[in-house]
């Protein structure tokens, strides 16, 4: 499978001496030098997708969304709930419009916090990381996360690839065994040099904790050898990783110079071993990096399973390998130099295509300060659970994709701002309008939808300001650019002011009004059908915010059939169908920051 995709380092040194262009020109030949690899990949995938589909109908487009594998050393809290929400919510998005989405998330299960939290328990290391990949599975599943795979790096399957990478790394002398002397971040398992330790004056970047002097000899990566490429893909392939911010913290660190990176360790056992090497175990973060391919099987032959269903099996056939490159990752920002630099240049050595975009969003803090169990502002578990139970699992959802730090800056949690949020969009908005509109069908057409058009056959228009059929094209498509570019707050935003604006129409054309005057029959049912029409456009855009509520609406509002491009159109809405009065978000009392009760 490796020989049929297209490799990554061949455009990369092709490029590197190409003549200078226009800006504008220069970013397009970027992105061919460099993507153009995913983009051959995507037609491999589409050509074999094509061979199940008839010779009239285009072939599906398939879309690889991930997290991070998440580290079972402790327990899940915000963080990685908000990671797996916002790419749930992309690839709910992707599905919607007709793309066939892998969706993949899973945890990260060696290392030596691993084996070392382990033995304070008093219990292995496998037992440990069983015990909370099953939490972290569980959260996700509570959270109504839809993955479609979850990878364990302690799986079987993702040892022998792991260590077939490597040893592919080793034979092309991209690996070799040296010596380190430094400094190293236990908190992140990651070594520094001298000069780098001084920078951050020998205290982890992360944590703030002392650094500890070591001396250790390990297999390094050349990652140096690939600085060069690794300069052009970010300096002229500027969506490669978003937001802007994030790039440039890594051109200016790239403009430092690279090291070699150590990618095994000999201070812990619970790890893979290194092929041929049992005295070496992998480093966690090549270990966790690959765990992208592995999932997919791409060092794997095809095989003939027993008959089962499942992704397994899907995996052993082979069927997983042509979702390859992946269509996006996304992470928080601390991890983001190993998914931009380290990972780019090991699929470079591999000759692999690079995936398609890489996007790590910020932090949530609590009153400008970072989350932490010692601050005691920390929102863990129990905290998350007591807000979803309160406003509902969609509001705290929406909360969270509309408030969160999901660009550059780090996004303050409050419970103030979640009550806000709540009344002003669910409450007030969304959920006043339908219960308004539906109300008001039911009264005057007892719950039977109206027409908007005249006996005649001509639609009945309201002026040039509630042309809905343009209004809501612009809407949906103001919704869907925004959620391809991961700008979830402008994508609500859109969709909610949509809702908006039918009841500024309702304030201004006045159905109960109309309906007291029985020459305006034919302009009060064009002035309901048309309130109903908007709110059904408005919550098909809603889908990846609110799933379950909206499934809710669907259940007495039919929001329409197909992909979210058919469904947004105007006029699907049938009259003769029935509707009922809705109400979907009752008015609730706020809770404090630990999410109880406020005493009044």
């Amino acid at each position: 499978m490796l020989s049929k995709l297209q490799p990554a380092g061949a455009f990369v040194s092709r490029h590197l001496n190409a003549p200078k262009h226009s800006l504008k020109s220069k970013l397009s030949n970027a992105r061919r030098a460099f993507l153009a690899v995913s983009r051959n990949s995507k037609k491999l995938r589409s050509n074999r997708s094509s061979v199940t589909t008839s010779s009239t109908s285009p072939p599906v487009e398939k879309c690889f969304v991930t997290t991070p594998i998440y580290y079972v050393n402790d327990q899940p809290h915000i963080g990685h709930v908000y990671t797996s929400t916002i790419a749930d919510a992309y690839a709910r998005f992707q599905r919607s419009r007709g793309r066939d989405v892998f969706f993949l998330t899973g945890t990260d299960e060696h290392g030596l916090k691993v084996e070392q939290s382990a033995q304070k328990r008093g219990i292995s290391p496998q037992e440990l990381a069983d015990e909370n990949s099953a939490t972290f599975r569980q959260v996700l599943d509570d959270m109504g996360i839809t993955f479609d795979g979850f990878i364990r790096t302690t799986e079987p399957y993702h040892k022998s690839q792991v260590q077939h990478f490597v040893d592919k790394l080793r034979e092309k002398g991209d690996v070799y065994l040296g010596k380190f002397e430094g400094w190293y971040d236990e908190g992140q398992e990651e070594y520094y040099t001298e000069t780098k330790a001084k920078e951050l004056d020998y205290k982890s970047p992360v944590s703030g904790k002392d650094m500890a002097r070591s001396s250790e000899e390990n297999y390094y990566f050349k990652l140096s050898a690939y600085q060069r490429q690794l300069e052009k893909l970010h300096e002229e392939c500027p969506d490669f990783l978003s937001p802007p911010a994030r790039r440039n913290e890594i051109l200016s660190r790239l403009s430092q110079g690279l090291n070699d990176v150590p990618i095994s360790r000999t201070n812990f056992k619970w790890g893979i071993a290194m092929p041929n090497d049992d005295n070496h175990i992998i480093y966690v973060w090549i270990d966790a990096l690959l765990n992208y391919i592995t999932a997919l099987g791409l060092a794997e032959e095809p095989s003939q399973p027993a008959a089962s269903a499942g992704v397994a099996t899907r995996r052993l056939k082979g069927e997983l390998k042509d979702y390859w490159p992946a269509s996006l990752h996304i992470m928080a920002k601390e991890i983001s130099w190993f998914h931009a630099v380290i990972w780019p240049a090991l699929l470079m050595a591999l000759e692999m295509p690079l995936p398609e975009r890489v996007h790590a969003h910020g932090f949530w803090i609590r009153d400008g300060k970072k989350m932490s169990k010692s601050l005691g502002n920390f929102v863990d578990l129990k905290t998350i659970t007591r807000y979803t139970d309160h406003y509902g699992l969609d509001s705290f959802r929406y909360f969270l994709l509309v408030d969160g730090p999901i660009a550059a800056q780090d996004a303050n949690f409050a419970s103030s701002r979640v009550q806000e949020v709540y009344n002003t969009d669910l409450v007030n908005t969304l959920g006043n309008s339908l219960s308004r509109t539906t109300a008001m069908v039911n009264k005057y057409y007892n719950g039977i939808i109206p027409t908007e058009q005249q006996i005649q056959g001509i639609r009945i228009t309201f002026g040039k300001r509630y042309d809905w059929p343009v209004v809501t094209a612009e809407a949906a498509n103001q919704v869907m650019h925004a959620v391809e570019a991961l700008e979830f707050p402008k994508a609500a935003t859109a969709a909610v002011a949509l809702v908006a604006k039918v009841d500024h129409f309702i304030n201004e054309l006045e159905p109960f009004r109309l309906a007291k005057d029985e020459t305006k029959a034919e302009e009060l049912g064009a002035v309901l059908y048309q309130c109903l029409e908007v709110l059904r456009i408005a919550c098909v855009l809603l889908e990846p915010f609110l799933p379950n509520k909206m499934r809710e609406v669907s259940e007495n509002l039919d929001l329409g059939h197909g992909t979210l491009d058919e469904r947004v159109k105007w006029g699907l809405l049938q009259p003769g169908s029935t509707v009922k009065k809705m109400t979907l978000f009752p008015r609730v009392a706020p809770l404090d920051e630990l999410g109880m009760p406020v005493s009044m």
